[in-house]
């Protein structure tokens, strides 16, 4: 098979790297990719969000399947456009992908048929929006409507703050036409997880759980980012709570996408809470996380190509993919200094020609190949090194000394993940 990943991040070069294991695929072509995905693929300057390009590229290369790996082209509808000029691809329809496209249609699915989540109102100005924070109890959380890059929730502990971020996203359009709507819920106690599935539009798979650490600082501090490291599985996430989940959230939400006539094909991504009552949604994404797909691919055994043909062609999942129960993964990533606000870019890598061993895996987000000899950082993320062990410590342990020997100006990187696991781990134990 001749495979087209579209997009350019970490999330892609984990792609890339486990499409690159299957027998089915003689050949790999991502557009625009990254200096790691060059290794591995041959890299096609075209946006992601370039959809007739992509679609004329497909066409005359005679791809056999495309695989979109950011949100924004799959909410544009390639899929749709792809599926009309009969090329088969790997996502969600844009009605389909509304569910990650439009958090309020997100909340309405989810209220209509029961599947838990934060009590929420959604508004359409400012000023209703700001009548309504100088009524309510805090702490709460403020959504924009839209995508925006995982940066687009704040929680607020008082009214100032409210008001504010509020203002950010209807007024100053800080998010641009995400903000136009935003979505005021209540705060969620409890402890983040999610949880991917493959779905033909009927039936579902489980790929293992994960937990992502948004806030750039440690404890979770700071503003969020699209993500500064995960772990897989989420030990907050055992197998009775796995039953929960896979009852109360994500066999309703597979049917009611079916009887909104959205019929979900492709992976669905479940952002969780972990509350005393029970898992409750946070949001739907429909791709894989970034960087969770950098700590959970490395942990099937399945080849995905075989999986995402069959859900791409519209036909039924034979068998649950099989993933490696006894191994752990854990990703860090490296960011350029002052992300997720202003940050420079151009500054050279060094390090990436070392031999970590098959455990280890650095996975390339924001990079660039400048010429044979080197690479330079090319965005906020920049680096995301995995590890995978049949222990937690061990994974956690290898991931950190393998970014230990990377190196670039201003690197910075959280020193906390998988910390939370700890906790949970140790309880085990004792």
């Amino acid at each position: 098979m001749k495979v087209l990943m579209i997009g350019g991040g970490g999330r892609e070069h984990a792609l890339v790297w486990k499409i690159n294991q299957s027998p089915l695929v003689e050949k790999i072509y991502c557009a625009p990719g990254n200096a790691g995905i060059k290794q591995i693929a041959e890299c096609v300057n075209i946006s992601a969000m370039d959809i007739g390009a992509l679609l004329s590229f497909a066409s005359k290369h005679r791809i056999d399947l495309t695989i979109v790996g950011p949100e924004a082209p799959l909410v544009e509808g390639i899929v749709d456009r792809f599926e009309s000029q009969g090329l088969p691809i790997f996502g969600p329809t844009q009605r389909a992908a509304e569910l990650e496209g439009s958090k309020a249609f997100s909340k309405y699915l989810l209220k209509k048929y029961n599947i838990p989540t934060a009590d929420f109102e959604t508004f359409n100005n400012y000023s209703d929006a700001e009548a309504y924070l100088k009524k309510i109890e805090y702490p709460i959380v403020i959504k924009a409507d839209g995508l925006a890059a995982g940066k687009g929730a704040i929680v607020c502990h008082d009214e100032a703050c409210a008001l504010a971020a509020t203002k950010r996203m209807m007024v100053d359009k800080e998010f641009g036409d995400a903000g136009r709507k935003v979505i005021i819920e209540s705060f969620m106690e409890g402890e983040e997880a999610s949880i991917l599935v493959f779905s033909d539009g009927e039936n579902f798979t489980l790929l293992p759980s994960s937990q992502d650490h948004k806030a750039i600082f440690d404890n979770d501090e700071g503003p969020n980012t699209g993500g500064m490291g995960a772990y897989a599985p989420a030990p907050v996430i055992d197998e009775d709570m796995l039953g929960r989940i896979r009852q109360e959230i994500l066999i309703p939400t597979v049917k009611a996408m079916v009887l909104e006539d959205r019929p979900y094909r492709g992976v669905l991504y479940a952002g969780l809470m972990i509350t005393s009552e029970g898992p409750k949604v946070v949001e739907f994404n429909c791709r894989f996380g970034d960087p969770e797909a950098q700590a959970v691919l490395p942990l099937i055994k399945s080849d995905l190509v075989e999986s995402m043909n069959q859900i791409a062609t519209e036909k039924k999942i034979k068998e649950p993919v099989r993933i490696h129960d006894d191994r752990w993964a854990m990703c860090v990533v490296i960011t350029s200094g002052g992300y997720p606000e202003s940050y420079e870019k151009g500054m050279q890598i060094f390090g990436l020609e070392k031999d970590f061993g098959k455990d280890i895996t650095v996975f390339h987000a924001g990079t660039q190949q400048v010429n044979s000899e080197k690479i330079v950082t090319n965005g906020g993320r920049v680096l995301g090194v995995t590890a995978t062990a049949d222990d937690f410590y061990k994974a956690r342990k290898q991931a950190y000394w393998a970014v230990g020997k990377i190196a670039f100006d201003k690197a910075y990187y959280r020193k906390d993940i998988g910390a939370k696991a700890l906790v949970h781990l140790r309880r085990t134990v004792h």
